[in-house]
C-alpha cells in the first residue's frame, strides 16, 4: 500500500506520476519545434494541443459547427476527454498530466533548492488573488465568442512557451505580453508552487467548477491522524489538509502527493461514494480514460490536430493564409497561377517557391505575409 510507511511504494508513485508528467510537458514541447521548424500544416501547434482552445471555439460549434482557426476536432476531443476527467476525479488533470503545471512543479522545486524553503502568500492576498483566474476566465470566454478569435493568445504564458523556437523576433513581435507573463510565472512559481495555476489559469478554472460534481474526494479520518502536517507542507496548492475532515475544496489538483505523504495508514483516503481507491489505481484509471479517450477519438476520425492537407480543393481564402506556407502551397490553394501571384507581389524568378513565408521575411526586406492575403484577396475577387 502507498501510505502506511510503504516508502517503495511512495517512491514508485511519485517517480511515475513525475515521468507521465514530464512526458506530457516533452511531447509538447518537441510539438512546438516541430512546428516552427516544419511549420503549422505538418505539426501540431500550441493551440490544438490544449483543450482550452476548445472551449473558447464553444459558442462557434453550437452556433455554426465551425471552430476557431487552428482548433481542430482533436483539441475538442481533448476538451471532451478533460471533462470526463473532472466529473470522475476532479482536477486530476491539473495535477497528473497538465504539462504548463508541470513546468511550473519544476521551477518550484528549483526555487526551494534555491532558497532553501517553501513560501507562502499572505492569507488574505492568497484568499483574493484565488478569484483571478475565475476573471480570466469570464474575460477569454466572452471575448472568444464575440470575436470569433483566440483572443487571449497574445497574452497566454503557454502560447508564449510554445513558440520559443519560432525566433526572437516573431515572439517579441507576437507574443510580448504572454513571454512576459511566462518569465512571471517561473519566477512567481519560484517562490509559490503552481503560481499560475493558483492565480491566473482559466483552464483551471474552469474544471474547478466542473470538479464541483465529481463525487471523488480525499477524506482524513481524525482517528487516525496525528497532525503532523506533511499533508499541508507537501501541498502544491496549500490546502490545509490537516485542519479539514474531507477536501472538498475546487482547489485540490488532484496530485495525491498528501495521501502518499501521508505516514498513517487509513488517515488520509481517496473515496469514491464507499470505495477505497488508492492513489496508485485513479493514477492508472486516469492515464486509462486519458490516453483511451485519444484513442477512441483517432479510431471514429475525432483526433486530428492539423490542417487538412493543402491541395488544389482547398479552396483557400486570403483569411487562410499563414506565415508557416510556401508561396507554392497559396498558389496550389487559391488556384492562383504562381507566374500571377509573383507577378503582383513583384518576387523575382529566383525566391524560392518552396520555402515558408516566414522564412522570406528575413530574405526579402520589406516583405509581409499580409501583402500575399492582400494578393489573394484581390485576385479571388473576395
Amino acid at each position: 500500500m502507498v501510505s502506511g510507511g510503504c516508502g517503495c511504494m511512495k517512491k514508485w508513485f511519485k517517480q511515475f506520476r513525475m515521468f507521465i508528467l514530464i512526458g506530457f510537458l516533452g511531447f509538447v514541447t518537441f510539438e512546438s519545434y516541430q512546428h516552427a521548424v516544419l511549420g503549422g500544416g505538418k505539426a501540431a501547434s500550441i493551440h490544438a494541443l490544449c483543450p482550452f482552445g476548445a472551449l473558447e471555439s464553444l459558442q462557434l460549434i453550437l452556433s455554426q459547427g465551425i471552430m476557431i482557426k487552428r482548433i481542430y476536432a482533436g483539441t475538442f476531443a481533448l476538451l471532451l476527454i478533460t471533462v470526463i476527467l473532472a466529473l470522475f476525479s476532479r482536477r486530476s488533470f491539473c495535477g497528473l498530466i497538465c504539462p504548463f503545471g508541470t513546468l511550473q512543479e519544476l521551477f518550484a522545486k528549483l526555487g526551494q533548492k534555491i532558497f532553501k524553503r517553501k513560501y507562502e502568500m499572505d492569507t488574505r492576498i492568497d484568499s483574493y488573488l484565488r478569484y483571478v483566474k475565475y476573471a480570466m476566465l469570464l474575460i477569454a470566454l466572452a471575448a472568444a465568442w464575440k470575436l470569433g478569435e483566440l483572443w487571449i493568445s497574445p497574452y497566454d504564458p503557454w502560447v508564449a512557451y510554445g513558440h520559443l523556437f519560432s525566433g526572437f523576433e516573431e515572439l517579441i513581435e507576437e507574443n510580448i505580453w504572454g513571454l512576459s507573463l511566462l518569465v512571471m510565472t517561473l519566477i512567481g512559481s519560484m517562490l509559490y508552487d503552481r503560481f499560475f495555476c493558483k492565480y491566473m489559469c482559466p483552464m483551471g478554472a474552469f474544471l474547478a467548477l466542473v470538479s464541483k460534481l465529481s463525487p471523488t474526494v480525499i477524506k482524513r479520518d481524525e482517528d487516525h491522524c496525528i497532525s503532523c502536517g506533511l499533508c499541508r507542507k507537501v501541498c502544491p496548492v496549500n490546502i490545509k489538509v490537516d485542519l479539514v475532515s474531507e477536501v472538498n475544496s475546487v482547489e485540490c489538483i488532484n496530485c495525491q502527493l498528501c495521501v502518499v505523504d501521508c505516514p498513517v495508514e487509513g488517515a488520509l483516503e481517496n473515496r469514491v461514494h464507499k470505495w477505497i481507491v488508492k492513489p496508485g489505481v485513479l493514477l492508472l484509471a486516469v492515464m486509462l480514460l486519458y490516453f483511451g479517450g485519444i484513442g477512441l477519438a483517432k479510431v471514429t476520425g475525432y483526433g486530428g490536430v492539423l490542417p487538412e492537407r493543402i491541395s488544389s480543393t482547398s479552396a483557400l481564402t486570403s483569411e487562410d493564409i499563414r506565415g508557416y506556407m510556401t508561396l507554392e502551397e497559396v498558389a496550389i490553394g487559391t488556384g492562383i497561377d504562381t507566374e500571377v501571384l509573383y507577378s503582383m507581389l513583384e518576387l523575382s524568378d529566383e525566391v524560392p517557391s518552396n520555402a515558408k513565408m516566414k522564412e522570406l521575411k528575413t530574405l526579402l526586406p520589406g516583405f509581409e505575409v499580409e501583402a500575399v492575403r492582400e494578393v489573394v484577396h484581390i485576385l479571388n475577387g473576395e
